[in-house]
């Protein structure tokens, strides 16, 4: 991960603030539809020309109905452009995938920079250290980012995404992840958001790498203050997958992650959590598991700076409705 990104977070948030376009309702209708088909029978044969073809500062629902098939491109959708729905066929139906890597501000495959944004039927894949043959001897495992996701109120909805390092960038922001599959091994869902991950699968494997990821690390969450707001909550799902791993290590000296009702499979390490560099931070942090099951979920040989917060309490504060729907952003999201 790159340590530049709190930098980059900030100064887009003072953009996004900003915005009256993207602080105002999108409206909860459709009123347009542009589809993306890569054979031809659509308007555009590329994701990014049509996210290009909204118009700027666009204040209505615009969906972008991208069918089946693999789509080999870098996608950005960017700050000006709110409003927009990228919707595709399926998971493993219809995917973006690029191979880019090294740091992490440019080698997402899938970038989202302004608020309103919903994303939903789809995979999203960074190929970077996910094949088993490279044609450099020096090649080794670096950051590759699939989705970075910058603006406030920004929905995931049955989306896959695929990597091994960094594959999820949660930068910043009221995020909400439902039915999702997220697969990695090292940091594999990392940032400063304010997310509700519910009821999403997490596989934590290195699949043909595995000879050269002996553990890793689920979340690495940069929570910089007691008054920040950030944190990821995880409401039931599951963690399973092939490489032991740490529930998360802190990339902030308040990092904040709560598992509520997780099922947790025998690939979470006992100890479950680890300071990292924040080693002597460790009663800043609030890392807690509430009504886990699972062969992972024994807590006797935890960490002994686990939080323990009472089940009601945690129900309440991190709910979706309380931690990151206050307002009833959600509400307004165009059904399927």
């Amino acid at each position: 991960m790159s340590f530049l990104f709190i930098f980059i977070a900030l100064l887009l948030s003072s953009c996004v603030g900003s915005s009256t376009a993207t602080d105002s309702t999108c409206g909860n209708k459709v009123v347009s539809t542009i589809v993306v088909d890569k054979t031809g029978s659509g308007k555009f044969r590329t994701v990014q020309a049509a996210i290009d073809s909204v118009g700027d500062m666009n204040s209505q629902w615009i969906k972008i109905k991208v069918k089946r098939g693999v789509y080999v491109e870098k996608v950005t959708i960017p700050l000006r452009k709110p409003c927009i729905i990228v919707e595709g066929d399926g998971q493993r139906v219809t995917t973006i995938t690029y191979d880019a890597h090294e740091a992490t501000d440019v080698s997402s495959t899938f970038t989202s920079y302004p608020s309103h944004i919903v994303v939903r039927n789809l995979t999203i894949m960074n190929t970077y250290n996910r094949l088993s043959f490279r044609s450099k001897p020096s090649w080794q495992i670096k950051p590759a980012v699939a989705v970075a996701v910058y603006g406030d109120k920004s929905a995931f909805y049955n989306c896959d995404f695929l990597g091994l390092q960094d594959t999820l960038w949660d930068v910043q922001g009221r995020h909400h992840f439902k039915d999702c599959y997220i697969e990695g091994a090292i940091d594999f869902i990392f940032g400063s958001g304010q997310s509700v991950y519910e009821d999403c699968h997490i596989n934590a494997t290195a699949g043909a790498l595995a000879s050269e990821v002996t553990f890793g690390y689920i979340t690495a969450q940069a929570r910089t203050s007691v008054s920040d707001p950030s944190g990821f909550v995880f409401l039931r799902g599951s963690v399973s997958g092939t490489t032991n791993v740490y529930l998360g290590r802190a990339y902030g000296p308040f990092s904040r992650v709560v598992f509520i009702q997780t099922d947790l499979a025998s690939v979470v390490i006992p100890e479950g959590w680890h300071p990292w560099h924040y080693a002597g931070h460790e009663m800043s942090f609030t890392y807690a598991e509430v009504e886990c099951k699972g062969a992972g979920s024994d807590i006797s040989k935890r960490v002994p700076w686990i939080a323990k917060l009472q089940s009601f309490y945690s129900k309440q504060r991190f709910s979706t409705s309380t931690f990151i729907d206050q307002d009833g952003w959600i509400s307004n999201i165009p059904p399927f």
